[in-house]
């Protein structure tokens, strides 16, 4: 009982930091900290109806369904090495700044590489391998016109490619310096337009069938209005 107990203690405080480091980075995009709590649900729930559907039993274990929530919140740590400048400007990007702000998915990926190194063989820690991952690639594209790499279709670790869905939606939805918020009904009908060229196939028709629980994540954890 009390090795339990020690290793509850151990995952929970674990879990806290690892969320603390995640509203560092989105704090300075003036993204809010409801954002990280809805990427992890819309994650999740996006594994759960793969699961339900029998796709990827291969690489959906119960390892991946307990860490990918978790893993995925740091998706843009990276973010922390980008200007201001950059990250905040309201306008388009120039090439040159545009090459800067990709950076972030490098930034992040070796960050969290460096933490996984130093925990060592702390068994834990293995959702730090599926965030480095996610760091890495959730701006790749089935279609390989994404970035850093360019990877095509299942070369994207699967751990990315459902990010790249959560990720894409919450951007759509939510206001940002540069941009209005998306309707969820336009923002979904946007994504599912995007099946096979920017999103995976099957992520997609799994997206579609928890588009419901999408609208529900959204209104039950959005953000704060902002002070007039």
């Amino acid at each position: 009982f009390d090795n339990l107990f020690l290793y509850q203690q151990l995952r929970a405080s674990n879990e806290a930091t690892v969320i603390a480091l995640a509203d560092l980075a989105e704090f300075r995009d003036e993204s809010t900290g409801a954002h990280i709590v809805r990427v992890k649900k819309l994650t999740n729930a996006l594994v759960a109806e793969l699961v339900h559907q029998g796709k990827f039993p291969g690489i959906i274990t119960e390892t991946f369904r307990a860490m990918i929530g978790t893993a995925a919140i740091l998706h843009d740590v990276g973010k922390v090495a980008t200007p201001d400048a950059i990250l905040l400007k309201p306008g388009k990007l120039t090439p040159d700044e545009w090459v800067l702000m990709k950076q972030h998915c490098e930034y992040g990926r070796n960050a969290i590489l460096q933490a996984e190194k130093a925990l060592g063989g702390v068994t834990d820690a293995s959702f730090l391998q599926y965030a480095a991952e996610i760091a890495y690639g959730h701006h790749e594209r089935w279609d390989g016109s994404g970035y850093p790499q360019g990877l095509v279709g299942d070369a994207i670790p699967l751990s990315a490619r459902l990010m790249a869905i959560a990720d894409v939606y919450d951007a759509l939805i939510s206001r940002r310096v540069y941009k209005q918020p998306i309707p969820h009904q336009e923002a979904i009908q946007m994504m599912l337009a995007e099946r096979g060229r920017h999103f995976d196939p099957d992520i997609v028709d799994a997206l579609e069938k928890v588009a419901d629980r999408f609208a529900e994540i959204a209104q039950n954890f959005r953000d704060e209005p902002e002070d007039e």
